[in-house]
């Protein structure tokens, strides 16, 4: 099976600025309410959102035909459940808390050694010179495409930027703002200087080392448009609970504000 590269890999490899947000709801009919919008692709979370593999799968491919590409952040750092999340349809898988290099590695050969298993798969991991010529063009071209993209979040992670940066099956990061905040005893100070620092450094050190990177808020758009402005390449708008509490919340308060002079 040979997989072409979907609009937002060769939006990325072009240098453009992608745009997407996160989506709770998988029911079809919720999916669609993103199509007006313009998105390059659609940040699917089943870390903290109960869902099954056939929701999943449905999410993926209904947005896939929508011509939006899906990015699935697994539950944990796990090489089977980002097999399985490829399986359903996903093109990005986004994992979780990465700390050390040894996750990477795992989660590389799921991604792009799929479906390559057990002992076959550690000893290319650990020698690409332990495959064949032929096995690695179709290897290749089986995972083309596919992004492999850690969660930044903690201190920890923080200290082991550019080893993990050095990785070549890391594609990119996605900054989490909130556990990143915590980690650093500045728990949802988004505008801590601590924070601030500990951000821009991972904007710049994985823009540094060749790979994209993205951060969501669910704020408003200025905190988004700054970060683009220092090198963040890849938009992760608000939720869609965050966009629809935000908004019944402003028009509520219109409305009573009105009825007051009626």
């Amino acid at each position: 099976m040979h997989v072409e590269k979907d609009d937002l890999v060769m939006k990325l490899s072009a240098g453009a600025t992608v745009y997407g947000t996160c989506l709770t709801n998988l029911s079809s009919r919720w999916l669609r309410t993103v199509s007006g919008a313009e998105l390059d692709f659609v940040f699917l979370d089943t870390e903290h959102i109960p869902s099954d593999r056939a929701s999943l799968s449905e999410a993926c491919w209904l947005l896939r035909y929508m011509g939006i590409t899906p990015i699935v952040r697994i539950a944990n750092p796990d090489p089977f459940l980002a097999v399985q999340a490829l399986d359903a349809g996903a093109i990005g898988i986004v994992v979780p808390y990465i700390e050390t290099v040894a996750q990477l590695t795992a989660l590389t050969g799921a991604i792009k050694y799929r479906p390559l298993k057990g002992e076959l798969l550690e000893a290319a991991l650990a020698d690409t010179t332990s495959i064949s010529q032929h096995t690695s063009k179709y290897l290749n071209e089986y995972n083309a495409g596919h992004l492999l993209i850690a969660n930044i979040e903690s201190k920890p992670a923080l200290e082991r930027l550019d080893e993990l940066l050095a990785q070549p099956g890391l594609d990119g990061v996605f900054i989490g703002p909130h556990d990143l905040s915590v980690s650093l005893d500045v728990a949802e100070q988004y505008d801590h200087p601590d924070f601030e620092e500990a951000v821009r450094r991972i904007v710049r050190s994985t823009r540094k080392a060749g790979k994209h990177v993205g951060i969501q808020f669910w704020m408003g758009p200025e905190i988004q448009s700054r970060w683009v402005g220092e090198g963040v390449d890849m938009v992760i708008h608000s939720n869609d609970m965050s966009l629809f509490s935000q908004k019944l919340e402003s028009d509520i308060h219109a409305i009573r504000q009105r009825a007051l002079y009626l």
